[in-house]
């Protein structure tokens, strides 16, 4: 599951990304947009989002091809589909852990493209449910304090964090980390 504290911090983007990547190292990969009230990957792909996951959890699809859409070569995306009236309840339903277990079982790799944590409670009704969670965190955006909140509710929720993306780095700023361009490894040291 890839999520963030707060909206705006790239998890979309991040998990688009990490999904093609993965597929064009030859796995396949199932992008699932879990983010049901602001759902974004059907535009990055150029999808149809009139059928997805939450006509799927709400029985509104019979066919669950139907909701799913492969993009490129070993990528499968299932767009959120319709904005539903009950988001939370459809990410902590049952058929949600048996959508999951099942698409574990049939695909190398599941990436579920989930809401920001700290607005609603969805992230951290399915962080129980994935196999881990990566954290986004948008330079000059996030809040330490919300990072902190949000790393505590995925602890609550018994989430296994697999660790953070720091997106949007700027050129520059972390220059000098490990040594680099500060004189450790200078071109003097060269010659």
């Amino acid at each position: 599951m890839i999520t963030s504290a707060m909206l705006g911090e790239g998890k979309s983007t991040v998990s688009s990304n990490l999904a093609v990547e993965y597929a064009n190292e030859g796995m396949k990969v199932l992008l699932v947009d879990a983010d049901l009230r602001r759902p974004t990957v059907h535009k990055t792909f150029g999808l149809s989002n009139r059928q997805g996951l939450s006509s799927w959890l709400a029985h509104q699809t019979s066919d669950i091809n139907d909701a799913i859409h492969q993009t490129v070569d070993n990528l499968f995306v299932m767009t959120s589909g319709p904005k539903p009236p009950n988001p939370a309840e459809l990410l902590g339903s049952k058929m949600m852990d048996e959508f999951l277990n099942s698409a574990t079982r049939k695909l190398d790799l599941v990436i579920v493209d989930a809401p920001p944590i700290l607005p609603v409670t969805d992230s951290q009704l399915l962080a129980n449910k994935v196999d881990g969670t990566v954290l986004v965190v948008r330079q000059n955006v996030a809040q330490k304090a919300a990072v902190r909140d949000a790393v505590s509710a995925l602890k609550r929720s018994h989430a296994h964090i697999l660790g953070a993306v720091l997106n949007d780095v700027s050129d520059g700023k972390h220059s000098g980390y490990y040594g680099y361009n500060n004189g450790y490894y200078s071109e003097q040291d060269d010659q």
